[in-house]
């Protein structure tokens, strides 16, 4: 009988198939559903984090655009253009750095170009107006053209535009048709004999570009300098708000 007994104790017991493959299973599959929720749970909160941080950043932008704006135009607010000046009408061409003036003078068209601040020089002792903290003079940059007849050759006169005068830089002549690549500028002004450096500008003086139109243009520059600041923040301003959405 001991013979018979020992060797059943030494036999391991075993349950039924399916009540070995369940340890299994819940062994093998519990563990990495838990890990996969927890990477889900973590990338939640970093997005969650991110977006947050975002909105924060892109808030405190609008923030400080509304301020910006509410300021210029509470401390100065720009004027509505004028569109007309002396012999001229004026194109004020919103969101552009310039502006088109257009005449008629016994015959001839005139269109003049005419560039936002584009430089500055430092103030003389005697200067005028249209300077910063009285340390410099702002410089407008203006192209003079001046037909005589319709598709025939054109005048074009450089000029810059001080705060209280005009200056004659270049002028040369301009053909509709087959006009050379790099067409001959003549010399610099200041180069001319003095009696007709004075006859020219004599000539433009005629033709309303005198001392006159450059105080007019500095003034009107200084408005839309700050119209176009406001506008350009209000474009910015409402990109942002429209990617917060």
């Amino acid at each position: 009988m001991a013979r018979l007994i020992r060797p059943l104790l030494r036999k391991p017991m075993y349950c039924s198939s399916s009540s070995r493959a369940l340890p299994l299973l819940i062994d093998h599959q519990q563990p990495i559903f838990k890990i996969t929720q927890i990477d889900s749970l973590f990338q939640f909160q970093r997005t969650y984090i991110s977006d947050m941080r975002k909105s924060a950043f892109e808030g405190n932008i609008l923030r400080l655009l509304r301020n910006e704006i509410q300021y210029e135009l509470q401390r100065c607010p720009p004027t509505q253009p004028v569109t007309n000046f002396d012999l001229f009408t004026i194109d004020d061409r919103p969101g552009e750095q310039w502006i088109i003036l257009k005449g008629k003078f016994k015959g001839e068209d005139i269109k003049v170009e005419v560039t936002m601040f584009d430089g500055a020089v430092p103030a003389s002792k005697s200067g005028g107006g249209g300077k910063i903290g009285d340390e410099v003079q702002l410089h407008i940059t203006l192209i003079v053209n001046i037909t005589k007849v319709e598709g025939g050759e054109v005048l074009e006169i450089m000029c810059s535009a001080w705060p209280d005068s005009i200056e004659i830089n270049r002028l040369f002549i301009c053909r509709s048709d087959n006009m050379p690549a790099q067409p001959y500028a003549g010399p610099e002004f200041k180069e001319l004999d003095d009696e007709l450096q004075d006859s020219l500008y004599e000539f433009l003086e005629a033709r309303g570009i005198n001392d006159e139109l450059a105080v007019f243009l500095h003034k009107y520059m200084k408005n839309k300098d700050k119209t176009e600041f406001i506008r350009w923040m209000g474009t910015v301003k409402s990109f942002i708000e429209k990617q917060v959405e």
